[in-house]
């Protein structure tokens, strides 16, 4: 099943091309369900047959993923929040959660981005909570594509180097899903650590003036 499936990802993104690709991670960043290793991974596999380039392999599944979020991210800020300013006592949301989601954004918007584009099922999510809090566009769409690039290589690599073989794809993608999630897990120690040690500076600083 899994083989037949990534022979067929194999032809569709060999027949639609860069666009293909650039429309299958956009969907893949909004909320349906088009799994970005069963599109990138065959075109990484096509790049190292010759039939496609690796540059603009990586700069379509990029695009396409930035395009994505920033349906997610338009949608939550123009319907999403004046929905929930209006109604979401209904749902349970007071404009007090509404407030922390900004202000959590505010001070963590960027390190959230990053790291919840490398993260399977928050990945195609976190756009929403960044366009209620009304993230810096900016910002937003620096971090978010620096961690759909981050994926788009590892995925990419994956492709170059296990090609079509479904025994090795089955056996690595959950190595790497793994290992990615270490490296999400190292970024944001290392970030709670820097913010602990921000906090104890400037409390430093005031004792001292």
């Amino acid at each position: 099943m899994l083989h037949e499936l990534i022979d067929w990802l194999l032809l569709t993104v060999h027949d639609w091309g860069y666009a293909g690709i650039f429309i299958l991670m956009a969907l893949e960043s909004t909320v349906l369900p088009v799994p970005s290793e069963l599109v990138v991974i065959p075109a990484g596999y096509l790049a190292y047959q010759g039939q496609m380039s690796i540059y603009l392999v990586f700069l379509a599944s990029t695009l396409g993923s930035l395009a994505g979020a920033f349906i997610n991210y338009t949608f939550a800020l123009l319907v999403g929040r004046p929905f929930l300013e209006r109604y979401g006592h209904y749902f349970f949301v007071r404009p007090a959660l509404l407030h922390k989601t900004d202000d959590f954004f505010a001070r963590h918007g960027a390190i959230s981005t990053f790291t919840g584009r490398l993260i399977p099922g928050i990945r195609h999510l976190i756009s929403l909570p960044a366009g209620l809090s009304r993230m810096n566009l900016l910002t937003f769409s620096l971090y978010t594509s620096l961690g759909a690039g981050l994926w788009s290589t590892v995925l990419i690599a994956m492709g170059w180097f296990i090609g079509g073989n479904e025994g090795l794809l089955k056996e690595n993608l959950p190595l790497v899903t793994g290992a990615v999630l270490v490296f999400v897990g190292l970024i944001l120690t290392g970030y709670v650590l820097w913010q602990r040690q921000r906090q104890r500076s400037r409390a430093d600083l005031r004792r001292a003036a």
